[in-house]
């Protein structure tokens, strides 16, 4: 399993956006990176695809945590978070699971602050009040 998501039904892509970003600081995370898929893939390619947007979360308590245990730990992070719109008025929220870098890293100091951030991260999707899916 690398991530877990929930898909919202009734908003719009711009108040499923604004709603996790809210859910996202309410736990502590600011959005340090915001890369707009669909724009990018209009500009360089010329394609067409729904709105895709994935959020860089950042919880500067925690990250300092993990570059402390690892210092190259860095190449991890942010934690990211995508939201994409399926069709119009359901839009899938997607979290990576923070426990992939503790796989990945292998070190004891980390496995404390991914169960942290992971905590915090399905506490998010928990409040988007869709269903939570695992992904594989």
């Amino acid at each position: 399993m690398y991530g877990f998501t929930t898909t919202l039904t009734g908003l719009s892509f711009d108040d499923a956006l604004a709603t996790t970003k809210a859910a996202l600081q309410a736990e502590g995370f600011g959005v340090l990176s915001d890369i707009d898929i669909q724009r990018a893939m209009k500009d360089k390619l010329g394609a067409d695809m729904p709105p895709y947007r994935i959020l860089g979360a950042c919880n500067p308590p925690l990250a300092h945590q993990a570059l402390q245990a690892e210092p190259d730990i860095g190449l991890l992070l942010p934690c990211n978070v995508i939201v994409r719109e399926v069709s119009p008025g359901r839009v899938v929220v997607g979290f990576l699971d923070p426990q992939t870098m503790v796989g990945l890293v292998g070190k004891p100091g980390v496995k404390s602050v991914a169960d942290e951030a992971e905590a915090r991260l399905r506490r998010v999707c928990t409040a988007l009040g869709g269903a939570v899916t695992l992904s594989v």
